[in-house]
This record gives structure tokens, sequence and C-alpha cells, in this order.
């Protein structure tokens, strides 16, 4: 009896002493990050048979297991990682909302100190103090898109750093947790008993892993967990590791992105799969900010210089000098310089691929100035051998055709604002990247001639109209307009030797009255109809009081295209109207006010935004997607700290709990220690009876 009893004592002693050690070890590492508290799992010894039943034989340790929950820890381990790809998201897109919204160094002030300028001139167009002025603030707006570009330039290079660095800390983490799965496995398969402490420091590093890149876990049966990225790829499975690598992407060099290592090489992956962390986060604001922020900057910086150079071209020099000059060469329309689309060959293409060469459409006429149709996006042109397809890599949007010329020709009829040379054959699986505005912010200037001698500013309008000095009439012609295809109009065939300027048009009264000496080969139109072409100076046109008539430029537009002027009132037979050159016209600054419209005029995305709109549009778009970024951050942390108590509420170590628990097993101990001292008591009494 006193063996029974001392056995039972004994086996409460360990339990208790267990229990003891299971609860200080809690205790000692309640602030250990990824600790699960632990407990002791106790079961009852088997019973001895006796003759009045099955006596107890004590106790003894099952186990000791982690009060853990795979759900709560996979919970937590998702909101992690989506609150970790916000904060890298906001993080970045803040900068750009900073600089673009900034009331001093974005790009609003700077277009509006410009466009200032050009009005100074128009008011003063003698004045070479102000064209001295309008060239600096040109200047002062080119550099101010250069900088802004080059910030947004930066920030893209500054992302491809930290890409590789998180490349690395996901393959670290990845080559930890593969170890630990093998550890635990050769712990758990010779003890029969979890490795708690293996387990917690593992659930750790895929906590740590979801801070970088989203992840998803599976449980094999000998304790290890596989881990995947993206849409499945392998991550770790058991004790092996598929590292992944930064790689630059095949289509843009400059561009690193996310791939597999593989015996063949690094498979790059679709930047789409990877999600969540601050790798995702990363990917994310780059490929829809970042990217976009370029893109419409560049898309202003284009759109001015194409809009301002094609007003420009239809104005006249404080030298005289226009499209009508007889050395067209010594004219400088041209105030903005700007670079070509961009377009890349992808890495892949097979040998002997030709390059492809895309340049900006010249800028239609529209209400007295001009508009682009550029878009924002970037394009993909590719080849399968027998046609080509053009896709708008914003929404998919393709034109598919058997060459190039044939994408042209679809381009005409739903315009992107630039077109392709047609001459090169594309070859079977051939890729190219065509980035029209991406990188055009950095590499607008003001032409360097115009910026040496601002006389050169075509700030005057070419053609000047009179009414003869001998009319009997009332009748006024306006000073008119000029638009692309003047000089052709109103001197067809130009150049020729032979000036056909002055023109004098003379009206013809009667019953139906008419303006006739129109030089041969020109094109008159009256009020945007179809042209009628002049085959002799007897021909004439009928004459309508203040109807529009436009001496229309060789290239068929809609409306026609050239030199455009009313006559409005009563002239008598014989009356003439004259058009001639705009000589000596240092006061004069039509085209300058042109010029200046453009800051109002809807100028850009297809008739439909002016050049400060685009740009509020951007800042506002930017600044949305930041307070949006910001609130669901916010939101998600909030979700995460709720996350994380529940999985604490069951899995954390509880101070006060632990201190009652210790006070529980001493008892137990002390109770066990004193059933023990009374069988050792009982068995002296036996012994002392038999040695009686």
């Amino acid at each position: 009896m006193g063996s029974g009893i001392i056995g039972t004592g004994v086996s409460g002693l360990h339990a208790a002493q267990f229990g003891l050690q299971t609860t200080e070890h809690n205790i000692a590492n309640a602030n250990t990050p990824g600790y699960t508290r632990q407990r002791t799992i106790q079961a009852s010894n088997p019973g001895l048979l006796t003759g009045a039943g099955f006596l107890g034989q004590g106790t003894r340790v099952a186990t000791i297991e982690r009060v853990y929950s795979r759900f709560m820890t996979e919970q937590v381990d998702r909101s992690q990682s989506s609150v970790s790809q916000l904060d890298s998201y906001y993080a970045q897109i803040k900068q750009i909302d900073n600089m673009l919204g900034d009331a001093s160094a974005g790009l609003a002030p700077a277009l509006q100190e410009f466009f200032s300028s050009v009005d100074q001139v128009a008011a003063n167009p003698s004045q070479l103090a102000t064209r001295q002025s309008m060239v600096s603030t040109a200047q002062a707006l080119s550099a101010r898109y250069q900088a802004l570009g080059d910030q947004l330039a930066q920030m893209n290079d500054s992302i491809n750093g930290e890409i590789t660095g998180s490349v690395a800390e996901i393959n670290s983490y990845a080559e930890q947790i593969a170890t630990l799965n093998q550890q635990i496995g050769v712990a758990e398969a010779s003890t029969g008993q979890p490795a708690n402490d293996l387990q917690d420091s593992r659930d750790q590093l895929v906590f740590e892993l979801n801070k970088r890149i989203k992840t998803t876990t599976t449980h094999n049966d000998d304790g290890s967990y596989n881990v995947f990225i993206g849409n499945g790829q392998q991550l770790v499975v058991g004790s092996h590791v598929m590292s992944i690598a930064t790689t630059p992407s095949s289509s843009d060099p400059s561009r690193l992105l996310v791939g597999l290592k593989t015996a063949a090489g690094v498979q790059e992956l679709p930047e789409s799969v990877i999600k969540g962390g601050s790798l995702g986060g990363l990917l994310a604001f780059r490929s829809e900010s970042l990217d976009r922020a370029s893109n419409e900057l560049g898309r202003n910086a284009v759109s001015l210089a194409l809009t301002f150079n094609a007003q420009s071209a239809l104005g006249q020099d404080l030298l005289g000098q226009s499209q009508l000059t007889a050395a067209p060469t010594s004219f400088t329309p041209q105030f903005f310089s700007v670079s070509a689309p961009v377009v890349t060959s992808s890495t892949t293409n097979p040998p002997g691929s030709p390059a492809v060469i895309a340049e900006f459409i010249t800028p239609p006429p529209f209400n007295g100035n001009f508009y682009t149709d550029l878009g924002s996006s970037d394009y993909r042109l590719s080849s399968d051998g027998t046609s080509v397809t053009l896709t708008r890599l914003s929404d998919k949007r393709q034109w598919n055709g058997a060459d190039l010329a044939a994408i042209n020709t679809q381009l005409a009829s739903d315009p992107q604002g630039f077109s392709l040379d047609p001459s090169p054959t594309l070859l079977a699986d051939s890729s190219y990247l065509i980035q029209p505005t991406h990188d055009a912010a950095r590499k607008i200037s003001v032409n360097p001639v115009l910026a040496a001698d601002p006389r050169l500013i075509p700030a005057a309008g070419p053609l000047r109209t009179a009414a003869g000095t001998s009319n009997t009439g009332t009748a006024t012609i306006s000073a008119g307009s000029v638009g692309p295809g003047y000089a052709a109009a109103v001197e067809p065939g130009f150049p020729a030797a032979v000036d056909k300027l002055p023109l004098t048009l003379i009206f013809q009264g009667g019953a139906s009255p008419t303006l006739r000496n129109f030089p041969p080969g020109a094109r008159v139109s009256v009020n945007g109809a179809a042209p009628t072409t002049i085959t002799a100076r007897t021909d004439s046109i009928p004459y309508t009081s203040g109807a529009n008539i436009t001496l229309a430029g060789p290239v068929a537009t809609t409306p026609p295209s050239g030199f455009t002027f009313a006559i409005s009132g009563l002239p008598n037979n014989g009356d003439t109207f004259v058009i001639g050159r705009n000589s000596a016209a240092t006061a004069d600054g039509r085209n300058a006010l042109a010029l200046g419209q453009l800051q109002t005029q809807d100028t850009m995305s297809g008739k439909t935004a002016s050049l400060q709109e685009a740009y509020a549009q951007l800042v506002s778009e930017i600044g949305n997607k930041t307070r949006q970024v910001q609130v669901t951050g916010e939101t998600q942390r909030i979700l995460l700290e709720q996350a994380q108590s529940s999985r604490d509420s069951l899995s954390g170590v509880n101070l006060d709990e632990e201190a009652a628990n210790l006070i529980r097993y001493q008892q137990a101990y002390q109770a066990s220690a004193k059933a023990m001292q009374i069988g050792a008591s009982l068995f002296d009494t036996i012994l002392q009876i038999a040695a009686g």
C-alpha cells in the first residue's frame, strides 16, 4: 500500500513540476513575438486490478500543446499582408500627391506664368523685353516638366531597388522556413511530440513573410508547411525552396519584374499575380499610379508642344518671315522640342526583327486652335506572322490588320495621337512596347534657335486684308485667320517663281452677285462646304454678306482649312478686296493671341480638356487615390488589430492567469509531496510492526 501511495505521489509531483515549468516558460516568453501559450495535458495512468476493482496509479503528462488556432493565425497573416501592401502603396503615392499638388512646385503655376507671358507678347509684340520674358517662362515651364518627370523616373529607379531588397528578404525567410520544416520533422518523428517552440518560430517567419508578400500555406502529415505565392507558385515545399529573383522585363528592360528561378533561368511572373505585402504594394503602385502619372505628365507636355508648335507655324516673326517666305528654311516655327514615342523591342523577339518607329500625328485644327488625341496608355504591338495586333494596355482595346499600314488605316478613324512607320515587316512571335508619352516630360525643351533670338517668335499673322481704296460700296473684309495649308491655299503651287500675292478679289454685282479673280488652282469653300476648284480668273463664287470664305489648302479636311475671311455689307460693282502679305507687321500680335488661347481651349483628350484641366484631373486622381489608400489602410489596420486581439485572447500569455496557475501547480506539488510523506510514514509503521 505504501508503494502505491508513494508512486502515485511521485506521478503527481512530476505532473505539477511539468505544469510549473510550462507556466514559467509562458511567463518568460510573454513578450516574445510569435510565441503561443502552452499548457500541459494530463492523463490518468492505467489502474491496477484488485479484488475490489481497479486501483488508480496516479497521473502522467500526455503532451505539452500550444493553445493554437490555425484559422486565427492565418487570418492575422492575411490582414498583415493587406496592411503592409497598403502602407507600401501609401508611402509611395503620397510622394506623388505632394509633388504634383504643390502650389508652388507643381506644374499649374508654371503653365499660368508661361501663358501670361504669351498674352504680354500678344499685347506688345514689338517689344523685345516681352518676347524675352516669354522665352524665359517657356524655359522655366520646360524645366518644371523635366523636374517632375525626373522625380517620377527616380521613383521608378527607387522601386527597382526596393523590389530587389524585398526579393532578397523573401528568399531569406523561405530558407529559414524550409530549415525549420526539416528540424520540426526530425524532432516530431523521433519523439512523437509536437515541437512547439520550433512551430512558433516558423509561424512567426510566415507572419514576417506576409509583410513582404501574400502567402498561402498547406500542412503536411510530417508537420512541415508548404508555402505558396501568387496564383499558387511554390515558394517552400517541405525542406525545399524555390527561390524567386528579379529580372528585367523582356518588354521594358528598365523595369524590374519578379520571377521564379528555374533550371532554364528566371521565369517572369506577371505583376498582377504578386499580391499583398510591401512587394505587392510596390508593384501595384507602379502599375496603377506611377505609370499613369508619368504618362499623363508626358501627355500634357507633348500636347502643349505639338499644339503650340502647330499654331506657331501659322504665324510670322518680327523679321517678316513665315511659311510664305521665299526661303522658308529661315522660318523657325517649332517653339518646343519633344521626343518621339518610344518603341522598345522585346528581348525575346526573333533574330533579325526590324525596328519599329512611331511618330506623333500633327494636331488637327479645332475651333481656331489645335488638339491631340493622345491618351495616357502604353501599347503593345505584336505579330503572329500573318497579322499584326496593336493593343492598348489600359483597357485591352485592339486594332488588327495584315500589316502596319493596315493598323495606320484603322488609327486614322480611331486616332490615338500617333502613327507607325508602315515599312517594316514584322516577324512571327515578335512584340514591341510603344510608350508615346511615358518619358516625354523629361525631354521637352525650348527650341535653342528661338531662345537665342526672341525676334523669331511668330507672334504676327502672315496675311492682311483690306478693302480697295477706291471702293464705292460699304462692304468690309475681316482680318481673316489662317489654318494648316494656308500658304498653298493663297498661292496655289507655292513655292513658285511667280509671287501670286497680293490677291485682289473683285465684286461683280447683278441679280446673282459674285466674287471673281481667284488664282487658277485655288480651292474656294463657302461656309465650310466642299471646295470649288478655280480654273481661270473669270471663275466666280456666289457672294453672301457675312459668309465665311475659305481658300482651302491642298489637303482635304472637314471643314476645309487654309485662309478664311468674310466680306460683309453692300459692295458696289467693281469693288475690290485685297489679300496680301503682312509686311512690316511689328505691332501685330494675332498669332500670339491664338497661342495664348491654347491655355483655355480643349486641346487634349480629343477636344474634351484643356492643358490646365487635364493636369488638374491628374492631381485630383492622385489625391483621391492617396486618400483612398490611406482610408483603406486605416480600416485594414483596425481589422488586423481585431484579428490579433482574437488570436491573443486564445493564444497569448495572460500574466494574471499564469500567476494563478503557479499557485495551482504549487498547491498540487505540495499536496503530492504530503501524500508521499504520509505513504512514507505508513511504510515506516509497517516496518516497525514487522521488526517487533
